[in-house]
C-alpha cells in the first residue's frame, strides 16, 4: 500500500496522500487551498531509475543513478553496523553523502560531527530537535524561484495522512 507525496505550488506545501493500490493516475486537489490541483513528487528516498516520470525530476540535486547505487550499498552496509555506537551510523551518512555527492544543512552537519566524536544521539536530538526541524537535512542546489524570480521559501510538510 503506497504513500504518495504531491506538493501545492500556491500554499508551497507537500501533502503526503494513502492509496490501498498503486495508482499513478489520480491526482488530488489541495487539501488546504481547496481547488488547486496539485503535483506528484518523488520522495528523496524513494526515488528509482524507473520511477521518473515526465518533467517531475530534472531539478533534483543528485544523480540518479548514484543514488541508487549508494542506497543498494547502504542497505548491505546498514545490517553490519553496531546500533549503539553512533559514530558507525556518522560513518554511514558521510558515506552517503560521499557517494551521492549532496551537501548537508548546517544543523545536520553539527549533528552528524558529533556523533563522529561519539555523542550520544538522543542527547543530540534533545539539545537541537527544534533546529533540526526546521531545516531541510541536505542544502539543495539551484534554488527555486517563483514567477517573480524571487528565492521560495523550502516547502512546508504536511504530517497528515491523506487518502488518495
Amino acid at each position: 500500500m503506497p504513500i504518495y507525496e504531491f506538493y501545492c505550488q500556491e500554499c508551497n506545501t507537500i501533502f503526503n496522500f494513502f492509496s490501498r493500490s498503486v495508482n499513478t493516475e489520480k491526482i488530488p486537489v489541495c487539501p488546504k487551498c481547496l481547488d488547486v490541483e496539485l503535483s506528484r513528487r518523488m520522495s528523496l528516498f524513494s526515488v528509482s531509475g524507473k520511477a521518473k516520470e515526465e518533467g517531475d525530476m530534472d531539478d533534483l540535486p543528485f544523480d540518479e543513478s548514484k543514488m541508487e547505487k549508494a542506497m543498494g550499498y547502504l542497505a548491505c552496509e546498514a545490517d553490519s553496523i553496531n546500533e549503539d555506537d553512533p559514530r558507525q551510523a556518522a560513518d554511514l551518512m558521510r558515506k552517503l553523502t560521499g557517494m551521492t555527492g549532496l551537501k548537508l544543512g548546517d544543523g545536520m552537519e553539527e549533528a552528524l560531527s558529533r556523533m563522529e566524536k561519539g555523542d550520544d544521539p538522543d542527547e543530540i536530538e534533545a539539545q537541537m530537535g527544534d533546529l533540526l526541524e526546521n531545516e531541510d537535512p541536505f542544502k539543495m542546489s539551484g534554488k527555486k524561484q517563483d514567477s517573480a524570480g524571487r528565492r521560495r521559501l523550502p516547502p512546508n510538510y504536511d504530517e497528515t495522512l491523506y487518502d488518495l
